[in-house]
């Protein structure tokens, strides 16, 4: 990348970062995860179904909030690929979804709350 040199020259490689810089919209699915789980009710929701795989009802149960209210949330979780959901009969089932992004964010949300998976 072709660019001036940077106002303070520091000798701490920031040209080198500078250099490599991605475009400021290639940090858009990062800031869209990142406003989507600034709810505290998705952060929790979102862990439990780290650990289980659970139906709406038993869901709202859990969280002690109304099956639509949840089932806002969930949609939201589910359209950024954080959870799945699989149909059985009438009744269906949410968890994790199993890929790195989901990982990640579980691992993130467990170190920064100090909280522990269950056993």
């Amino acid at each position: 990348m072709n660019h001036s040199p940077l106002p303070h020259g520091h000798d701490c490689h920031a040209e080198n970062v500078f250099d490599h810089m991605p475009d400021p919209a290639e940090f858009s699915a990062a800031s869209d995860l990142f406003r989507l789980m600034s709810d505290r009710t998705r952060i929790r929701l979102f862990w439990i179904l780290c650990h289980c795989e659970e139906c709406l009802l038993d869901l709202s149960a859990m969280m002690e909030m109304s099956s639509p209210a949840l089932s806002h949330h969930l949609k939201l979780l589910k359209s950024c690929g954080l959870i799945t959901s699989r149909r059985e009969g009438k009744e269906v089932y949410y968890r994790a979804a199993d890929n790195e992004q989901a990982a990640a964010l579980h691992l993130m949300i467990e170190k920064i709350a100090e909280i522990a998976c269950p056993e």
